[in-house]
């Protein structure tokens, strides 16, 4: 089981590489064909896109060395993993981004109130376009390959290059319009345009970046794990609480309370255990790390129990507790020195 897993988690880390290796060749060959094209028509829009260009290139090869680190394996300094440096490589990358979005105003403004004719526009507008169609084709790529093995550096590099589609698009578009109207004004003012664009994007993957290094809550991957719970739900698993889970790079942590009949010895305790764990890990293909706190039961647990042959129960069963989102992840039941519970926050 575990050398089917290491090989998995190998053949992951393979394509990941390959992705992003791949991203940065084409990056690199693009962000030339943009020079040669912002060289012939002297454009402020196209000079701003091949300024995000070299961000691009930067963020491909930093993306790299965090997937190449995330790789490696738990250690001694490490035991949780090194795959949070892809949380480092997202707000890298948004940070670029943003400055990529600097660059394009201080280039483009200027135009607005000093417009120039610009040279060999419609050559321009056909180079731009073909560069356009290759970074679409990247850009949704490494998305695709990142949601499937869980990276979030090229799931972030995606959507970078998507954004240097957009700004493209946004380039292509305003220079349609000065070669139709002669506004050569309009060359500078769409520039800035895309260049809002890009704020919001680069904003989005730092906020992203900041929530993974907070271990912020993932609301889907809770609603997930209650599905799995409920799904294969057993009358001796009486109630879960204090659900909790993040992710570090493609591994999934995950930790809470399982109340079991009292009556339970430790071994049978154990195999309840281990058995959710298996269901776990089985679900995520290998990549969960599952830790779960046994608690006993006690009398006040009767009317949400379903186990019918238990010797300690004391009343009958009402209704078992619904495993909600909201439910399991409080605190549970705390027990005072009169024996009495309360649900409280976390």
């Amino acid at each position: 089981m575990q050398e089917s897993s290491e090989l998995r988690e190998h053949l992951q880390t393979r394509k990941r590489v390959i992705a992003i290796v791949t991203s940065l060749v084409v990056g690199t060959l693009l962000m030339i064909a943009k020079f040669y094209v912002y060289q012939i028509t002297l454009s402020a829009a196209i000079l701003s896109d091949a300024l995000e260009s070299i961000i691009n290139v930067v963020a491909s090869a930093f993306a790299l060395g965090s997937i190449l680190m995330a790789a490696i394996p738990p250690d001694k300094n490490h035991p949780y993993g090194h795959g949070k440096i892809e949380y480092f490589s997202a707000g890298f990358e948004g940070a670029l981004i943003m400055l990529a979005a600097v660059g394009i105003f201080k280039s483009g403004w200027p135009r607005i109130f000093e417009p120039t004719p610009l040279p060999n526009l419609q050559e321009g507008l056909w180079l731009l376009l073909g560069t356009s169609a290759v970074n679409m084709a990247l850009g949704l790529s490494l998305m695709r390959i990142g949601s499937k093995s869980k990276s979030l550096t090229l799931v972030a590099d995606g959507k970078h290059i998507l954004t240097d589609v957009y700004t493209s698009a946004g380039v292509i578009i305003g220079l349609f319009m000065v070669n139709l109207t002669q506004w050569y004004w309009l060359d500078g003012a769409i520039a800035c345009l895309v260049g809002v664009n890009i704020l919001y994007t680069g904003g989005t993957l730092l906020h992203q970046s900041f929530s993974g290094l907070m271990n912020a809550s993932d609301p889907k991957l809770l609603e997930e794990l209650c599905d799995i719970l409920i799904k294969n739900r057993k009358d001796t698993w009486i109630d879960v609480h204090q659900l909790r889970a993040w992710s570090s790079g493609n591994l999934i942590h995950i930790d809470f309370h399982l109340i079991l009949p009292r009556s339970f010895s430790l071994e049978e305790a154990h195999r309840e255990s281990k058995t959710l764990e298996k269901i776990l890990t089985d679900h995520f293909e290998g990549s969960a790390s599952v830790l779960i706190h046994m608690d006993p039961c006690i009398e006040m647990d009767c009317p949400v129990c379903a186990e019918y042959l238990c010797q300690d129960r004391t009343s009958s069963l009402q209704k078992q507790n619904t495993w909600t989102v909201e439910t399991a992840t409080m605190k549970g039941w705390n027990r005072d020195r009169f024996g009495a519970r309360m649900t409280t926050p976390p």
